[in-house]
């Protein structure tokens, strides 16, 4: 679909890489990995047609779309969500304006026998058919469904986009990409402000939907679920392996410890070569050996080793005094803006414990940690142990470097002991390496000022750590570092993160927040996921409870309650129950009416696919039949979505 012809790219008479060459077929899924600086985000935009070579190049078939998330974008600020995301079907409402147009020049005209009215009539005919092969009109229920799937509320399509963050809004230009369904896709860190629930929705996506797809992640689980091709960026040059992101660990492994061996045998032979040149060089009888050795020493070509894995230094915390056995603990605790953010959260959290905040965006998670940490007011009791010594992290947490400081002189102020013989090491590990530790705070990006604020936070004696996203700016090697001095700290950890891999194995309890309140589940972040899947799971096949008027009409019975205030006696409980029966009976009528649709909709959409191919070929082209079983087709697409989103509100009504 798209080929990479001896790509070469240089920055400042450096080579970034040098004579690239990889096709990218149709429906590959390919991990682009590498470390940071080795020109993965480069080789993406040029890809995309936003940055030129210095030589080589990019060849597609005519009419090969594609679409580029990039990692940092402008958006606009003048339109709603929902606006802004229609924007993705601006190109079908410009070919519904000139059918439009042509229509109306058609009807005024009366010169039929013309050419020009004939290839008028062509023109017409030939946007006509490719409007209804885009799927005409009918993209309003796909549009909700991508919004929802990336977490958005109906209730915030009619939102402007100005009062949204840049992570939501990033979410936004996701999903029009999504909507435009280019043949490639090209994903620049696509899950850096996602939360699980988003993460897992994309996946299921891009497995099921998408066509070539290009991604450059630091998530490793979501690498693995999605991808299926490996292409790695090293050495200025690529290694291109068919298999998922670890296999291709697995198997860089071995390829690095034959380079190695390769390397110790060539550098051993030209020890022995320099040190017969030296050896000889003035004996006469050895002059014709000694220039033939020179020759072979000159023809050797050295061999590169993959830079060396620093996810193998090890950093510990610093040691700090012991906290009280109970370092949190929070009961009834209550906070509200214009609206109630959480209520009724009860926890405690027990010395060395280590717990993961997970849920949906703007669902609380970073409230309560500012509760915690006693920025804002709140209801309720919290209560920070005896002696607990609290170390945050969070995205502003690097407004708080000294700006004139170098990366250097930053971590060297705060380690003590055997540690600051290792700074460099440390600083190399979390991408700070050769000249970049000389570099001013400064003139530090944003991402590379919070990766120095947790090396800085990793030198600090504390005994309570709270971490909010402390993965967003880490490679994957950087994570594997941290993720290991947190897995070794004996202190308490917090870890707010829609990272699975980084959480998996770290903590052992999850709080989820979700609908104003908070829900504790022992057990790790899988053991939490199958929970939900289970839960999701039973409650289509059962009937969940149904709201009960109680005293003020607020209060939400679940069925065990509803069940035993019937059998207490007294005719509110009976009609109730009555009510309950009636309520459950509906939702399973309408459950069974959307599992239908969704049925209905995929088998449609499956037979438009195949129809389309047949059409896209030169006898398919022909055949006007086709075309009309096309058009059938669509108009009974158009019609059982309809149903499904008729058959959706409903039910979402019930909830």
């Amino acid at each position: 679909m798209i080929s990479v012809e001896h790509l070469s790219i240089e920055f400042s008479a450096r080579p970034l890489f040098t004579d690239v060459s990889f096709v990218i077929n149709d429906r590959d899924r390919i991990a682009l990995t590498g470390k940071n600086g080795a020109g993965k985000s480069t080789l993406m935009k040029i890809i995309a047609g936003q940055q030129a070579p210095t030589s080589g190049s990019i060849s597609s078939p005519r009419g090969t779309t594609v679409g580029y998330l990039p990692q940092v974008m402008q958006l606009a600020d003048e339109r709603t969500v929902m606006e802004e995301t229609l924007l993705a079907f601006d190109h079908i409402r410009e070919l519904q304006a000139d059918i439009e147009r042509m229509q109306q020049e058609m009807s005024e005209r009366t010169d039929y026998e013309s050419d020009d009215y004939m290839q008028l009539v062509e023109r017409y005919t030939r946007a006509e058919e490719h409007f209804q092969l885009m799927g005409g009109m009918n993209f309003h229920a796909e549009v909700e469904r991508t919004l929802l799937g990336l977490g958005f509320e109906r209730w915030e399509f009619q939102r402007p986009t100005r009062e949204l963050s840049g992570g939501w809004r990033m979410r936004i230009e996701l999903a029009k990409l999504l909507l435009r369904q280019p043949d490639v896709l090209l994903l620049d860190e696509p899950t850096n402000h996602l939360d699980i629930q988003s993460i897992q929705w994309l996946e299921q996506y891009l497995q099921q939907r998408a066509g070539a797809l290009v991604l450059v992640s630091h998530d490793r689980a979501f690498m693995n679920n999605v991808t299926t091709r490996t292409i790695e960026i090293t050495c200025g040059r690529i290694w291109d392996y068919k298999v998922k992101y670890d296999d291709y660990v697995r198997l860089r492994a071995e390829r690095r410890e034959q380079q190695l061996r390769a390397y110790e045998n060539q550098q051993k032979e030209i020890a022995d070569l320099k040190d017969f040149i030296e050896r000889f060089r003035y004996k006469p009888t050895k002059a014709v050996q000694v220039q033939e050795r020179i020759k072979q020493l000159n023809r050797i070509i050295p061999i590169e080793v993959d830079d060396v894995d620093n996810s193998s230094l090890h950093l510990k915390f610093p040691p700090c005094e012991r906290s009280g056995d109970f370092p949190l603990i929070v009961e009834e605790l209550r906070k509200a803006y214009d609206h109630e953010v959480i209520a009724h959260v009860n926890l405690t959290i027990r010395r060395g414990e280590k717990v993961a905040f997970v849920g949906r965006n703007g669902e609380g998670k970073s409230t309560l940690v500012k509760c915690i940490l006693d920025e804002i007011p709140f209801e309720g009791s919290l209560k920070v142990g005896h002696n607990a010594k609290i170390g945050y992290f969070a995205q502003n947490q690097a407004q708080l470097l000294d700006p004139e400081l170098t990366v250097f002189d930053t971590i060297d102020r705060v380690a003590r002991g055997d540690i600051r013989t290792r700074i460099r090491d440390i600083l190399g590990a979390f991408m700070f390496g050769g000249e970049a530790s000389d570099k001013k705070v400064k003139v530090l990006s944003g991402g590379e000022r919070s990766r120095l604020a947790m090396i800085k936070l990793l030198l600090e004696p504390v005994n309570f750590l709270i971490l909010d996203e402390p993965t967003n700016h880490l490679d994957l090697r950087s994570k594997d570092v941290l993720k290991e001095a947190i897995a070794a700290f004996d202190g308490t950890v917090i870890v707010v993160s829609h990272d699975r891999e980084f959480l998996d194995g770290l903590v052992q309890k999850v709080y989820a927040f979700g609908g104003g309140r908070v829900r504790e589940h022992l057990g790790g972040i899988y053991d939490w996921i199958r929970s939900q899947q289970a839960e999701e799971a039973s409650t289509s096949k059962a009937a969940p409870s149904p709201s009960a008027k109680a005293g003020d009409g607020k209060n939400i019975c679940n069925p065990s309650q509803t069940a035993g205030r019937s059998m207490q006696g007294g005719g509110g409980g009976a009609v109730s129950y009555e009510a309950q029966k009636a309520i459950a009976r509906q939702r399973k009528k309408l459950e069974r009416a959307v599992a239908e649709a969704e049925a209905e909709i995929a088998e449609i959409e499956a037979a438009i696919h195949l129809l389309e191919d047949r059409m896209s070929t030169p006898e398919g082209a022909a055949d006007t039949s086709l075309y009309e079983r096309h058009a059938r087709l669509k108009a009974k697409l158009e019609t059982t979505e309809a149903t499904w989103l008729e058959a959706s509100e409903a039910l979402s009504k019930l909830s």
